[in-house]
């Protein structure tokens, strides 16, 4: 072949310039059923007096079946009582409810598949009630008066957004006697998956046992999700 061949050749050649062409990342598998479940904290996991439940607290509907003028607080407070902070969900749900017989609380804690821009917003709103919610009043089902705070609450640094909650609703019993109920309120948004916990009693609610259960949930469904798990 003549050296004008050997060009003509070459030029009529097409070459790949650059990088090759990566293919797009796939997109992640939505969370199943079964590794919600399997995601789920248990009794071994926060250790003793946790238990697996023996049934819903009685102060839920004593208590936490309240209204109030607000229609933040008021949300708040149906939140707490229906123990659903995100509302209804057409992906996997998986829900672990534990008591702790020794200073009468309850914990519940939940695994949910929704839409990430959904849970940031929830996160945003429950970030804004220390404020907006920080003091009010709420009267039982019963007629009886709560006085409600509503204070920010520390979580570990685990997942990729995140807002705790104290909440304290300060009565009467109908003899007289004071009553308080704790409750901590712990939401997380790990990818496009979701934590929520609540864990309240009407005696001593340790929040190391709420970080507990966040930080071991939030490894947990992690490690689920990066392995591919209970498929």
């Amino acid at each position: 072949m003549s050296n004008v061949d050997q060009g003509l050749a070459d030029v009529g050649t097409p070459r790949l310039l650059g990088r090759p062409r990566r293919e797009p990342p796939p997109a992640p598998r939505v969370l199943t059923q079964a590794q919600a479940q399997a995601a789920l904290v248990t009794a071994g996991d926060l250790g003793d007096p946790w238990t697996p439940t023996q049934g819903a607290a009685t102060w839920r509907d004593g208590v936490l079946k309240a209204t109030t003028d607000s229609p933040d607080c008021r949300r708040l407070l149906d939140a707490l009582y229906a123990d659903d902070l995100f509302g209804a969900s057409s992906g996997a749900r998986a829900v672990a409810a534990l008591d702790d017989a020794m200073d009468q609380a309850q914990l519940r804690y939940q695994v949910l598949a929704l839409n990430a821009a959904d849970v940031d917003r929830t996160l945003a709103w429950l970030q804004s009630l220390p404020r907006t919610c920080g003091t009010f009043t709420a009267v039982t089902a019963h007629g009886a008066v709560q006085n409600v705070e509503v204070k920010e609450a520390d979580l570990p640094q685990a997942g990729d957004a995140r807002q705790g909650l104290r909440v304290t609703l300060r009565g009467q019993t109908p003899d007289g006697d004071p009553t308080v109920l704790t409750m901590d309120v712990a939401a997380v948004r790990v990818g496009g998956d979701t934590i929520a916990v609540t864990h309240g009693g009407m005696g001593d609610v340790w929040a190391d046992a709420t970080r507990a259960a966040v930080q071991t949930g939030v490894q947990r469904l992690s490690e689920i999700r990066r392995s591919g798990r209970v498929e």
